[in-house]
């Protein structure tokens, strides 16, 4: 597996171009814009795009997905259907924010424990809610590789101030659900640089293991 950065949109969401080193078939995940700036990237790493994956419904992270697929005639994998109500929405919050968005419906809903290939990748898919509540990780067990979205920063976690987030939620998804994945796991935020999750438990304000001491 191979793993591209590519930040899209004025809140510089980080989307993520993933591929099969042995197929060069590729996926992005979260592409909320400039899709020309993608389109470039997919072009740059000479893969060739297979589907697109959604971590969650924000603007910022799927935004220009729908307009993407169209183009291009990809398939759309995630999220979880519990952030449908978010999706609904894209093209109402695009001209609150100046942003051209456009809703869709997803060629597949996610489920906790599913898994998507990538090429000859298979990718676990973690529900994790509380930022969203239809929030999912990917994770790349042979590679120590996850793709969080907004649900853990380098030294912070996802805001649950927007409607049907929670707290708690995001608190029992981090620890129950990725800290088990183990330490040694890097992972691509949906903003800011990346980080291992063993670092998060050492030094993250919010989910350190003294923090929740």
């Amino acid at each position: 597996m191979r793993a591209a950065i590519l930040p899209v949109t004025p809140l510089q969401q980080n989307c993520s171009l993933i591929w099969c080193t042995k197929t060069m078939k590729a996926a992005l995940v979260d592409p909320g814009g400039d899709l020309d700036k993608l389109k470039a990237g997919v072009e740059k790493a000479g893969v060739t795009l297979e589907k697109i994956l959604i971590t969650h419904g924000h603007l910022d992270h799927c935004g220009q997905a729908g307009m993407l697929a169209d183009e291009l005639g990809l398939p759309i994998e995630g999220p979880h259907q519990d952030d449908l109500f978010w999706i609904e929405k894209l093209d109402g919050d695009g001209a609150r924010y100046g942003m051209e968005a456009k809703s869709f419906t997803p060629t597949r809903w996610l489920e906790h424990g599913d898994t998507v290939t990538v090429g000859e990748l298979t990718l676990d898919v973690i529900h994790c809610p509380g930022h969203t509540p239809g929030h999912v990780v990917f994770f790349h067990e042979p590679s120590r590789f996850a793709i969080v979205g907004d649900v853990l920063f380098q030294g912070s976690i996802g805001r649950t101030d927007f409607p049907m987030g929670n707290h708690q939620d995001l608190i029992d998804a981090i620890t129950q659900r990725l800290w088990p994945l183990g330490d040694d796991v890097m992972f691509i935020p949906g903003h800011g640089p990346t980080s291992t999750f063993g670092q998060e438990r050492k030094t993250n304000a919010f989910v350190s293991d003294y923090a929740l001491s």
